[in-house]
């Protein structure tokens, strides 16, 4: 083998190699980020007092289909005993400052966070879906999860 025929060789089988592998990876361009919080005690606006300010906390977020009132067994002050025909898609932890970030596909979804009582979402729209969240195309939605199932308003 003449040394023509070797470089030859060696420039195609670096260039089949580089082509079966890309040469950088593609961030998530979609999903959702946002931060839990929970927000106690007595929160109305007084001007002898001031009131609470919301904590951030970790706490495991889940993220279903769209989830409809008749789609699940509801309980008292936001928490929802059980849901019927819906399996979480996806679920993250929060970290110890409430944040949370997920890749999600274009659509519709319901957002929970679960409580040591059970799931919870107090966030509900005109059609009573449960704390719809829309991802569209190529855009990052922001949510605050505000846990307020100990304070009074």
């Amino acid at each position: 083998m003449n040394y023509v025929t070797l470089g030859f060789s060696l420039i195609f089988s670096a260039t089949l190699a580089c082509s079966q592998k890309p040469l950088h990876s593609k961030a998530p361009t979609q999903g959702i980020c946002g931060v839990v919080v929970v927000k106690r005690g007595n929160q109305m606006p007084s001007p002898d007092a001031k009131t609470p300010e919301a904590q951030p906390v970790q706490r495991e977020v889940l993220i279903f289909p769209l989830l409809n009132m008749n789609m699940v067994d509801a309980g008292e002050n936001g928490f929802i005993r059980s849901v019927r025909s819906a399996k979480p898609i996806k679920t993250v932890k929060s970290d110890t400052a409430g944040k949370f970030c997920l890749t999600l596909s274009t659509g519709q979804y319901s957002l929970l966070v679960r409580e040591p009582k059970g799931l919870y979402a107090n966030l509900y729209d005109s059609q009573n879906n449960i704390f719809p969240i829309r991802i569209e195309k190529n855009r990052w939605s922001n949510v605050t999860v505000e846990i307020t199932h100990d304070a009074v308003f």
